[in-house]
């Protein structure tokens, strides 16, 4: 192990000095001591010259400024070899030790922190037990029934001219319009244009144009189709309506119930496109799920991502957890496997590769661990080297030229869908979840959960058009939800979540990437190296760190 830290230190330009060395090996658990006082090292304010004896006082300091001792502890049970993970409804939430006096807050300041409770109950930390297997290094003889339903990669025809622009508005209306009608209250709905003098009820199909709140509190809504606009009230009496109408976003298609007397009309109902429940589907093999890797980063967890791979081979944790692994024929990745570059100002700072082509290789060097009998699906994210409007093409091969030379791995656009054996899985990296976040107030990343479930009642993966989330003009909207998957999997803001809703597996895959200086920004608390597994159709959630 000796050797080992101090390559890692070697690789990245840092000395230690004895009195510094004495202290990483004192911590805890040194490895993962190491990879975390690296980051800080890379990351902060040192200049190289800083590097080349880091003293003991410098690693004191960087620990008592920061949560480092705290994060990089493993948790007791990995410690433990003889003692099998254990499950608890509740995870035990500790109170983080503030770094300075304007830390201090009264307990009511203090934002309550959100846990998942499926992912809570069905989370278990892999224990630290290795058992001889031989990795699969030839090529494989399982039969996949593997199809791609959806991929844009090759469909991308929009010029960007103001055509485009209508085209793709007239397409999504067209498409949720289509869904909508099966409703019967909407089945005989009226066009703007063909609305009566003196009609009183109303049941049409519309686009959200523009959201307005009066003085009283109403929600003032103009709406549209194809044919003219139409401005409804939806009165905060109507507790219910009025609540569905909080959730309500631009550009989004909707059906609506309203009265209508004079000018002015009442919404009475706000019929969103949704889902009907789906039917359960059997499987005798298991789903891996993961997003957000961002190998390359200076935050990069390698070592956790290092147990994840000796795990999905069969080589680390328990019986029960290597039977998990044993079950695995599909891994996932929902995007951003690579840190990327030029992502976000100053980001090279933040780097441990900095040249896109070389975060790829290092990525493929970890995927080309994995047992070649495991069919690896990856599609990009906003860190990817795509396109960054949405519909994103899949990874190009000159940049991840290394990846593709695997023969496991398939690639797919943003969004995709694919069948695994009859299992449809929608991919979305989850981009979109910035917008609703900032346009609905009882939203959160956090509860990353719920934005899934309101994109399946909207029937579309990024409804605002013209904020955070880049979208391309396409002749047709690919990012409307066509067909019900039976797993819709996004990843995006590094928080792992679960939940079944309507029949449907709801799974954000978290990250292996510690917390981003963007999500200090937002207090904004990472689940790092949890991996969700659709293991024979029950959901679990393994912790390798």
């Amino acid at each position: 192990m000796t050797n080992k830290i101090l390559l890692k230190f070697a690789k990245k330009g840092i000395n230690l000095s004895p009195e510094a060395y004495k202290k990483v090996l004192e911590a805890e658990n040194p490895l993962d001591f190491t990879s975390s006082l690296i980051v800080k090292l890379k990351g902060g304010d040192f200049k190289s010259k800083d590097l080349v004896s880091v003293s003991g006082q410098t690693v004191d300091e960087i620990m008592r400024n920061s949560t480092i001792e705290k994060s990089t502890t493993r948790p007791q049970l990995t410690q433990k070899e003889t003692k099998k993970p254990t499950v608890e409804p509740k995870p035990k939430e500790e109170t983080k030790k503030p770094s300075s006096i304007s830390d201090f807050k009264k307990e009511s300041d203090v934002k309550e922190k959100y846990v998942n409770k499926e992912n809570a109950e069905a989370l278990e930390t892999v224990e630290n037990k290795k058992v001889k297997f031989k990795r699969n290094l030839t090529k494989t003889n399982v039969e996949y029934d593997f199809k791609i339903i959806q991929d844009t990669s090759k469909k991308s025809y929009t010029s960007g001219e103001l055509e485009n622009l209508i085209a793709y508005f007239q397409s999504r209306y067209e498409k949720l319009a289509n869904i909508l009608v099966k409703r019967p209250e909407l089945k005989n709905y009226t066009k703007v244009a063909d609305i009566e003098e003196g009609q009183s009820n109303l049941s049409l199909i519309l686009m959200v144009r523009e959201i307005r709140s009066t003085k009283n509190g109403h929600k003032l809504i103009e709406f549209e189709d194809d044919t003219g606009t139409i401005p409804i009230l939806f009165s905060n009496k109507n507790e219910e309506v009025f609540k569905e109408a909080e959730k309500l976003v631009k550009d989004e298609v909707i059906g609506v119930l309203a009265d209508k007397n004079g000018d002015l009309a009442i919404g009475n109902e706000i019929i969103n496109p949704g889902v009907m429940r789906i039917p359960k589907k059997e499987m005798d093999f298991s789903i891996v799920f993961l997003s957000d890797v961002h190998i390359g980063s200076l935050t990069f967890l390698e070592d956790a991502f290092t147990r994840f791979i000796d795990w999905i081979n069969c080589e680390f944790g328990n019986e029960e957890q290597v039977k998990i692994a044993e079950s695995v024929k599909y891994l996932v990745i929902g995007g951003d496997i690579v840190d990327g570059i030029g992502v976000y100002p100053n980001q090279e700072k933040e780097l441990a590769i900095k040249d896109i082509t070389q975060q790829y290789n290092e990525a493929a060097r970890f995927l080309g661990n994995i047992r070649s009998d495991i069919k690896i699906i990856i599609a990009p994210g906003n860190h990817d080297a795509s396109r960054v409007a949405e519909p994103q093409p899949a990874v190009p091969e000159e940049y991840a030229k290394a990846l593709y030379e695997l023969d496991n791995v398939e690639f797919i656009s943003n969004p995709g869908v694919v069948s695994l054996d009859g299992i449809n899985v929608l991919i979305y990296h989850g981009r979109s979840f910035d917008d609703l976040v900032m346009a609905v107030k009882e939203f959160t990343h956090e509860k990353n959960d719920l934005l899934m479930e309101e994109l399946l009642k909207k029937r579309h993966l990024a409804p605002i058009y013209g904020e955070r989330t880049p979208l391309a003009s396409e002749l047709e909207d690919y990012l409307v939800i066509d067909e019900v998957p039976d797993v819709f999997h996004t990843g995006h803001v590094h928080i792992n979540t679960h939940k079944k809703y309507n029949g449907i597996h709801l799974i954000n895959s978290g990250t292996f990437q510690t917390q981003t200086e963007f999500q200090k920004i937002y207090n904004i608390e990472p689940t790092p190296a949890e991996v969700p597994v659709l293991y024979k159709g029950k959901y679990k959630c393994l912790k390798f760190i």
